[in-house]
C-alpha cells in the first residue's frame, strides 16, 4: 500500500508531537506490545508446565488457563477506572503509566519459580494494560472525523493479529532455543514496552471534541453511563463483541496445545511460525478491510459496520467447524479463512463503540466495553475449555478431547454474535446522529 498511514492534515508547521499521523503510529506500536504480551503466554505455556513438572509441580490444564483468565479479570476490573480518569484527565499520561506497569510485569513473568509468582505478574500485566484499553480509541476518536474513523481504527486494531502472531512466533522460537528458554520471551518484551512509554510521554493532547451546539463537554457523571444502555446500538455491540471475544480468547490461549498434542502436527516453534503467519496475514488483511468495507458502505448502508461485523462471522462459522475435522494440510487452508471472518469485525465494532458515544462519556464507554466483553468472553474461555478438555481425558486419549471442548463452546459464540451485531443494524444511524446529544437523558 502507498499510504502506509492515514492522512492527516495538519500543516508542516504542526509539532510532530500534536500531529495525528504520529499518534496513530505510536499508539499502534503500543497495541502491538500490548498483543505480543498476551500471546507469548499462549505460545510457551506447555514449556512452562514441563519445567514445573520436573520440579515438581503439575499444573492442571484449567490452572493453566487461569493465568490468562487472572490477567483479564484485572485488565477488565480495572479498565473503568482508568477510563473515568481519561474523562478527565492527560489521556497520554495515562498511556504512559499504564505501559510501563504492563511491561515491567511481563519481563517479570520470566522470574516466576512457582506458580502463584506467575499468576501474581499476569495480574498486573492486566492493570496496566487497563490504562492503555481504555484510553487509546479514545486519542483517535478525538483526531479523525466520523466520516474517516472506521479506516484509522482498523490501522489501530491491526495490532491484534500482528501482535498475537508475533506473539506466538517470538514466544514459540524462544521456548524451543536450548540457551534461551520460555523465560526469555518474557525478558525480551520489556525494553520495547519501557521505551514506548517515554515517547508517550513527550505527546500533546489532542482537543477533545464538542456538543452538537459547539460547546465544549461537561464532565460526565455516574448517571450519565445510564445513557450506554438506552443506546441500542452499543448493547448489541457489546453482546457481539462479548461472543466473539469468548470464540477468539478460547481458539488463542489453546490453539498452539490443540495442533501440536490433539492434532500431532509439527513442534511448537514450527506451528507458533505457521499459525502466526496466518494469524498476521489473515488478521492483518481482514482488520483492514472491514474498516474500509465499513466506511464505503456507510454511505448506502447506515448500518453497515454492524453487517460487516454480523456477516463476518455467519461466514466464518463452518469454515472454523470444517477445520476442526479436515486433515492437515487442508486445515490450515480453512484455518486462514475463518480467522479472516472472525478479524473482519474489528475495526467496524471498534468504530461503533466511538461514534454512538458522546465525547465526555467515551473513554468510560470503551472501559465499560471492556469489562463485559472480558468478564463473559475471554476470562472465562480459556479455564472452561481446559475444564471440559481435563474431563475428556481417558487413558486413550491423555490429552482430552479438544474437538469437543472447541466445538461445543467456540462455535457457538461464533453464531450468537453473527446474530447479536445483525439485530444492531438497523439502529446504528439514529444512535449516531444522537451520539452528540445524549449526555443524562
Amino acid at each position: 500500500m502507498s499510504n502506509p498511514l492515514p492522512t492527516s492534515n495538519s500543516a508542516p508547521s504542526v509539532p510532530w508531537p500534536a500531529r495525528p499521523r504520529v499518534a496513530v503510529a505510536l499508539l499502534l506500536s503500543i497495541n502491538l506490545m500490548n498483543y505480543v504480551d498476551r500471546q507469548v503466554l499462549a505460545a510457551v505455556e506447555v514449556k512452562i508446565g514441563h519445567e514445573f513438572a520436573l520440579n515438581g509441580v503439575v499444573i492442571s490444564d484449567a490452572k493453566m488457563g487461569l493465568l490468562s483468565t487472572a490477567f483479564l479479570l484485572s485488565y477488565m476490573l480495572a479498565s473503568p477506572l482508568f477510563g473515568w480518569f481519561a474523562d478527565r484527565t492527560s489521556r497520554w499520561k495515562i498511556v504512559a503509566i499504564g505501559v510501563f506497569v504492563w511491561s515491567l510485569a511481563s519481563g517479570a513473568s520470566g522470574l516466576a519459580e512457582f506458580y502463584l509468582a506467575l499468576l501474581l505478574t499476569r495480574v498486573f500485566v492486566g492493570i496496566g494494560e487497563a490504562a492503555y484499553g481504555p484510553t487509546a480509541p479514545t486519542i483517535i476518536s478525538d483526531l479523525y472525523p466520523v466520516e474517516r474513523r472506521g479506516s484509522v481504527l482498523a490501522w489501530f486494531y491491526m495490532a491484534i493479529p500482528v501482535g498475537s502472531a508475533l506473539g506466538y512466533v517470538w514466544g514459540g522460537h524462544l521456548a524451543d532455543m536450548p540457551n534461551w528458554g520460555w523465560r526469555w520471551a518474557f525478558y525480551l518484551s520489556a525494553p520495547p514496552g519501557i521505551l514506548l512509554a517515554i515517547w508517550a510521554l513527550f505527546m500533546h493532547e489532542p482537543r477533545r471534541a464538542v456538543n452538537a451546539d459547539g460547546t465544549a463537554p461537561r464532565q460526565a457523571t455516574f448517571a450519565d453511563l445510564k445513557v450506554l444502555l438506552q443506546t441500542p446500538s452499543y448493547v448489541y455491540n457489546t453482546l457481539g463483541m462479548t461472543a466473539m471475544t469468548f470464540a477468539l480468547g478460547g481458539l488463542a490461549f489453546w490453539m498452539p496445545r490443540y495442533i501440536v498434542l490433539f492434532r500431532g502436527e509439527g513442534t511448537l516453534a514450527d506451528v507458533g511460525t505457521k499459525f502466526g503467519g496466518i494469524t498476521v496475514v489473515s488478521g492483518l488483511v481482514a482488520t483492514l478491510a472491514g474498516g474500509y468495507v465499513g466506511d464505503k458502505l456507510r454511505v448506502r448502508f447506515p448500518g453497515s459496520y454492524f453487517l460487516v461485523s454480523g456477516v463476518g462471522m455467519l461466514i466464518g462459522l463452518p469454515l472454523f467447524l470444517g477445520f476442526l475435522v479436515a486433515p492437515f494440510p487442508y486445515a490450515w487452508a480453512l484455518l486462514f479463512a475463518a480467522e479472516f471472518c472472525l478479524f473482519f469485525n474489528t475495526g467496524p465494532s471498534n468504530t461503533i463503540l466511538a461514534n454512538v458515544t458522546h465525547p465526555a462519556v467515551r473513554a468510560s464507554a470503551f472501559a465499560v466495553n471492556i469489562l463485559i466483553i472480558h468478564m463473559f468472553g475471554d476470562a472465562i474461555s480459556p479455564s472452561l475449555i481446559g475444564y471440559i478438555t481435563d474431563s475428556t481425558k481417558t487413558a486413550e486419549l491423555p490429552v482430552g478431547n479438544m474437538n469437543l471442548s472447541f466445538g461445543a463452546g467456540v462455535s457457538l459464540a461464533i453464531f450468537l454474535s453473527g446474530v447479536f451485531w445483525m439485530l444492531g443494524a438497523k439502529h446504528l444511524q439514529r444512535d449516531t446522529e444522537l451520539a452528540p446529544t445524549r449526555l443524562n437523558v
